[in-house]
């Protein structure tokens, strides 16, 4: 986890190349005290890593992100409102590396939608 204790991972499973797994965000976290004081955000760029660090997790990878195709934030993620995450990545290995498709939501709102490249660097 690049960024400690940013969020808890409660449920994670890989099964035919998708990624079912839910979050925790820790409200408590650094990060949130500086974005935004009094009104926490979860940053895009914390949610680029998580969809990352998921990523690692299904393929035991250590990879690179090399390509973005689409992303778009659709609702705040506002950790002391909606601090759990439903996170569903679909993960297709090319050369080299892995084309992702992921869609984040809190419960029935849809807060990420992103396809990416990663590539592998171990």
């Amino acid at each position: 986890m690049l960024i400690k204790d940013l969020y808890t991972l409660e449920n994670f499973e890989y099964t035919d190349g998708v990624v079912e797994a839910e979050i925790h965000l820790n409200k408590d976290n650094d990060i949130f005290k500086g974005h935004f004081p009094g009104n926490p955000v979860m940053p895009g760029v914390c949610m680029i890593q998580i969809i990352k660090e998921l990523t690692e997790k299904a393929v035991d990878s250590t990879l690179f992100l090399s390509e973005t195709t689409n992303i778009k934030f659709m609702a705040i993620i506002n950790p002391n409102k909606t601090p759990y995450l439903k996170l569903s990545i679909t993960i297709t290995e090319v050369e080299n590396g892995f084309k992702t498709k992921n869609i984040s939501s809190f419960g029935e709102t849809l807060a990420l939608k992103m396809s990416a490249l990663f590539t592998i660097i171990d």
